[in-house]
């Protein structure tokens, strides 16, 4: 068999070589472009910490508002994920006591606080739902957690006193804590029977859209203040 000639034999190495320092080059831009992408592309988490509200009762729970939620995030591309840890027929008293459960499992970096409504609707006096409230605020603060409050009214039957200082309860610990409060996270909806179930206290699945927009207009400069947005 006849030896390659020396042109061939350079040609050969040339070859070899080329590919080499284009397979370096190519692994050379990969790293640089996993070491330049942003710190903030990780994933973080939202919980939802709610009641009946924000469970989806009486609907598919793809079709409550939580569920919206995370589908306006994967829309707009952002680096979140949705935890829902609402429980229908929750109060604020109970979800204290399984909070540490919740931020434990979740490592949460926003906590969304939604009870109050069966509190309200069980005559809990204001005093108590101000320290359970006030103790799931520190409690999730002190795991790293911003806290968003969404508030909730309660038929004025129970009195104007009680249903007045009920509501002043939410703004008294987003006040005193600097937090973001939702006044009324029915608002808009509670006034209109057609977006509300048979029992007059559930909203219906059409309903969601319009709560998740009232649960935005405060969520998204949290989101703005984290980096994930642009203002």
């Amino acid at each position: 068999m006849p030896k390659p000639s020396v042109r061939t034999t350079l040609a050969l190495a040339a070859s070899t070589i080329d590919h080499s320092l284009m397979l370096r080059v190519a692994v050379a831009a990969m790293l640089l472009f996993v070491l330049s992408a942003p710190a903030h592309a990780e994933e973080r988490t939202i919980v939802v910490l709610g009641d009946s509200l924000s469970a989806a009762y009486g609907m598919d729970r793809e079709q409550g508002w939580v569920a919206h939620l995370e589908r306006r995030l994967a829309d707009e591309q952002l680096p979140w994920r949705v935890a829902n840890a609402s429980v229908s027929g929750d109060t604020l008293r109970s979800g204290l006591n399984r909070l540490p459960r919740v931020l434990e499992r979740h490592e949460p970096a926003i906590v969304i606080v939604a009870l109050g409504g069966n509190d309200g609707l069980r005559g809990v006096s204001p005093g108590e739902i101000e320290n359970n409230l006030t103790g799931i605020v520190e409690k999730a603060r002190a795991a790293g957690a911003e806290v968003l409050i969404a508030g909730v009214r309660i038929p004025p039957n129970y009195g104007q006193a009680y249903t007045q200082r009920f509501a002043a309860t939410f703004t008294d610990v987003a006040e005193e804590h600097d937090l973001r409060l939702v006044p009324r996270i029915l608002d808009g909806v509670a006034e209109n029977r057609d977006l509300m179930q048979d029992d007059g206290i559930h909203p219906r699945a059409e309903a969601q859209a319009r709560i998740l927009d009232n649960i935005w207009s405060e969520l998204r400069p949290i989101l703005e203040e984290q980096g994930s947005v642009e203002s």
